[in-house]
């Protein structure tokens, strides 16, 4: 399952579980006031801190393929990847949690962590090990930095 699936598809996966996990179990229903205001600005700050990295890769003319980080030929450490090794996959779980925000179903919480567990398991720890094989003692000082998430 390493580097198998694509993680937009992960995404969209976790998305669809969150969505019937509000459907068929109502049971963790929440709400509070500024919910769907909170929701909208995570997915707001997402889409912005996805572009901004996406935008990092192609400034400096490197691979943003997730399925072949063998492709990358520059370790990208400025920007948002000072504070993240990882801001796009959290855009994409700032995404997630929103959606939950937005179902209002406090079990999404649970698969939102799912997905952080899936992509660290299969995207992300095998993307560190080919990285470190890449660009060895300049990665292993980046990861010692920078924390994976946030």
């Amino acid at each position: 399952m390493e580097l198998k699936v694509p993680p937009v598809l992960v995404f969209l996966s976790f998305g669809l579980i969150m969505y019937l996990v509000g459907l068929f179990l109502p049971v963790g229903y929440f709400d509070f006031f500024g919910r769907f205001l909170l929701a909208k600005i995570l997915v707001v700050l997402a889409g912005f801190m996805g572009l901004v990295s996406v935008y990092q890769f192609f400034k400096r003319k490197t691979s943003v393929d997730p399925m072949h980080p063998e492709k990358v030929n520059q370790l990208v450490t400025s920007g948002l990847y000072k504070y993240s090794r990882n801001p796009m996959y959290l855009a994409l779980l700032m995404v997630l949690l929103g959606f939950g925000l937005y179902l209002g179903n406090a079990f999404n919480t649970l698969v939102a962590a799912g997905f952080v567990a899936y992509m660290n398991r299969f995207q992300i720890i095998p993307e560190e090990r080919i990285l470190l094989a890449k660009f060895g003692n300049k990665f292993k000082s980046y990861q010692i930095a920078t924390r994976r998430w946030f």
